[in-house]
């Protein structure tokens, strides 16, 4: 079976892993974020860097009217993260409860 660019199921699934173990070999910071801009075009490391900024303020028990205004980010996107965030598979729970443990 193969995706709608040609790749075979199994090439993606391999694309997916090694990504995933690029992602955890990344020593600090500065390669995080090195990876990260060569990797995503600015729009979409944007995306990612507004979402991780909700799942922060959503913690903080903000509304989702008060998250848009402070950060422009649409309530559809706040709903999603939230949804994730509440439900999803604990990706973001865990690394927030890792850097900024709620009071």
């Amino acid at each position: 079976m193969k995706d709608k660019h040609g790749m075979q199921t199994e090439g993606l699934r391999q694309a997916e892993e090694s990504l995933y173990a690029a992602i955890v070999s990344l020593r600090d910071e500065t390669e995080c974020r090195n990876f990260f801009q060569d990797l995503c075009t600015p729009a979409e490391l944007q995306a990612l860097i507004d979402r991780w900024a909700v799942v922060g303020l959503l913690r903080q028990g903000l509304t989702y009217r008060d998250i848009n205004e402070r950060t422009g980010v649409s309530v559809t996107t706040i709903g999603r993260v939230a949804r994730f965030l509440a439900e999803g598979y604990g990706g973001y729970r865990t690394v927030a409860d890792r850097l900024r443990p709620r009071s």
